[in-house]
């Protein structure tokens, strides 16, 4: 069984969610995975499918909201591919793993044992549960600029119509059009606290630099780096 105990509070978690909760419980339950649960001799603990099944619906209204005020003159369908790569499996499960959710879940020994604070389906899980928590303890207001806030590089990245495309994998199919290339990524800043870090990253095609981008993880930096490459080389459509 995980040795941390459910009533150990996660302060540092919620300062990196920018939350100061009247009920740390709510957010200590959003952390508890139905294997930990489960694996209690005696008494019963909540785990985090109510708080997520909330949560999930509040990310759902958040965006919708976001979308409908940002795009005024996008189609029903364009709006709807949009939401679907901010509220998926693997963006939730990306900021899950940048606010270090996994080290503060509460797992039973099969499933911790088995890698799964890291698995994409229990973080994006445990991120939406959170939200939850969020909207039960702070309301709608708190929860959606919580929301908004955390997932601010994904927003930004829809705003210039980027609906979840693999930039990198854009750019090295550009690259090899002209032969043998060698594309290389460099870290050239790090700011923020460790909990929640921004980092900046440079990318060059043979040694020539063709864009610089930020994000809350090297990926995502690299990302937005090939991305500004990809425009560079006009060939963002």
């Amino acid at each position: 069984m995980d040795s941390r105990q459910e009533s150990d509070p996660p302060d540092d978690l919620g300062r990196a969610l920018g939350i100061a909760f009247a009920d740390p419980a709510l957010l200590r339950q959003a952390l508890v995975h139905t294997s930990f649960a489960n694996e209690r001799k005696t008494g019963h603990l909540a785990h985090n499918q109510r708080l997520e099944f909330l949560g999930d619906a509040v990310l759902d209204l958040v965006i919708s909201e976001y979308l409908y005020r940002r795009f005024g003159s996008l189609p029903e369908g364009e709006l709807t591919k949009a939401r679907a790569a901010l509220v998926c499996e693997p963006t939730l499960a990306r900021r899950a793993k940048a606010l270090g959710i996994g080290r503060h879940l509460l797992l039973g020994r099969g499933e911790a044992a088995s890698g799964g604070r890291e698995r994409d389906s229990i973080l994006a899980d445990a991120f939406e549960a959170i939200v939850g928590a969020v909207y039960l303890d702070r309301g709608f207001a708190a929860a959606s600029e919580c929301v908004l806030r955390l997932l601010a590089g994904e927003l930004e990245a829809i705003s210039g119509g980027d609906f979840g495309r693999d930039y990198k994998t854009i750019l090295q199919e550009i690259a090899q059009k002209n032969g043998d290339v060698r594309i290389s990524y460099e870290v050239i800043g790090e700011s923020g606290p460790d909990h929640n870090k921004t980092f900046s990253v440079a990318v060059s095609v043979n040694n020539v630099l063709l864009g610089t981008g930020n994000g809350r993880s090297k990926k995502e930096a690299e990302q937005s780096a090939a991305r500004r490459a990809v425009e560079q080389l006009g060939a963002s459509d």
